[in-house]
């Protein structure tokens, strides 16, 4: 990997503290988001399992003779473990046998069935999340406002350098694959699509080994695509694709392959908040459905900049995606979770930062500046109703936007930050 070429990633900083604290890590995510060229930049040497020179040599080695590949300096990568699963447990046995720290770094963009024959690796394998590149990893945000200062009620007022809707919606279809940085504007979709294709005709069955039903796949993908950012159930799910596709699918498969696409990393879920609010306010605990990138539900959609500049609630709810992608990298960057809120009297929130000390942040997402007043009118609501009702209420209200030159703090004490601003 050219060091000099390398873009630096949030998850460097974690990557470094724990291997200080484990004797061995793995980077899991979703195919090239970047997981090998950034464990590449942080080890000290190197084994490609689905390197295929010599008719796929090191897998062979590793199927033969799991410890000879893990020979060389540490870190060690050994990229694409599950290609060889039984690697895991040799992993966690040299980790135990020499007891030192950040001697292995595995990547993997998929999860076998069962990780480790013998054991988990509790204790000794930590792991690591890793996403396609926020707007900040890409040079897309000016990094002015960080999301950990927003958390601790540190605001800044500034101005900063205005975006259009065009941008925006050009952020959303490119994605956060590195692969694509670099790409013109009319190519900007070929990575999410093709990645899709590889997904249903090949990645699924090397994971499985099973031959499943690719056009039901692919409709449940577009399904999913249609109901991107909202909570949509499976039988949901299986309405909506009787009715635009005219297919049948049932509850069972339509789980079956949603777990099948959470194992490729395809899919990220939001899961509901409620666990500190400690309110009589009945909140619900249904998941907010995401694809693990944007991009990924416009190649199914083939949503093209015209088409959303035609469509603007399709365009809100990917505008929203973009920005939960991002404040889920950052989030994590410093401890926190995300998820998201709402309750029966149909009040929501897009988006919650759970900090580590109990703490929690209110997010509203909206994409054009004329949304800013009604967003924070509900903010205030919810937060009075929630302290009405004996709960816990958030520590900041935050307005996360797509077209504004400024952040500042409002009157009402709710603060607006550009998504073009933000860092973690």
């Amino acid at each position: 990997m050219n060091k000099e070429k390398y873009l630096p990633r949030i998850i460097d900083k974690q990557i470094e503290r724990y291997l200080n604290s484990f004797g061995a890590i793995c980077i899991e995510g979703i195919k090239w988001c970047g997981k090998t060229s950034t464990a590449s930049i942080n080890s000290e040497s190197n084994i490609y399992i689905g390197d295929p020179t010599g008719n796929f040599q090191n897998k062979s080695l590793a199927e033969m003779n799991p410890k000879l590949v893990l020979t060389g300096d540490a870190p060690r990568l050994i990229d694409e473990w599950q290609e060889v699963p039984q690697l895991w447990d040799a992993v966690r046995f040299e980790v135990d046998q020499s007891d030192e720290k950040g001697q292995f770094i595995l990547t993997g963009s998929a999860t076998p069935t069962q990780k480790g024959i013998l054991h988990s690796g509790a204790g000794r394998i930590a792991i690591l999340r890793m996403r396609p590149m926020s707007l900040y990893e890409s040079k897309d945000s000016s990094g002015q406002i960080s999301l950990e200062k927003i958390c601790n009620e540190d605001f800044k007022n500034i101005m900063i350098e205005e975006t259009n809707l065009e941008n925006i919606i050009n952020l959303i279809i490119r994605g956060g694959w590195p692969g694509s940085l670099n790409l013109k504007e009319e190519n900007y979709s070929l990575i999410a699509k093709e990645y899709i294709n590889a997904i249903i005709n090949h990645d699924i069955y090397r994971l499985e080994g099973i031959n499943r039903d690719t056009k039901k796949m692919t409709k449940l993908l577009k399904s999913l695509a249609r109901n991107e950012c909202t909570t949509v159930s499976n039988n949901a799910l299986k309405k909506d694709i009787k009715e635009n596709d005219s297919e049948n699918i049932d509850n069972d498969t339509i789980a079956n392959y949603l777990s099948i696409f959470e194992r490729m990393f395809l899919i990220e879920n939001q899961n509901a908040f409620s666990s500190n609010i400690r309110s009589s306010v009945r909140i619900k605990n249904k998941e907010k459905k995401h694809f693990t990138d944007p991009s990924l539900a416009c190649a199914l959609l083939n949503a093209s900049k015209k088409v959303l500049l035609n469509d603007l609630r399709t365009l809100g709810f990917l505008f929203e995606s973009l920005c939960e992608r991002d404040l889920r990298i950052y989030s994590e960057s410093f401890g926190a979770k995300l998820f998201h809120y709402q309750d029966y009297d149909n009040d929501e929130i897009d988006a919650v930062v759970e900090l580590d000390n109990g703490d929690w942040i209110a997010i509203e997402i909206k994409l054009g500046c004329n949304q800013i007043d009604n967003a924070a009118r509900s903010l205030v609501k919810i937060k009075n109703k929630i302290i009405k009702n004996g709960g816990t209420p958030p520590k900041v209200l935050c307005i996360i936007c797509g077209l504004s030159n400024a952040a500042y703090l409002r009157d009402d004490g709710v603060y607006v930050c550009p998504i073009t601003a933000l860092k973690n």
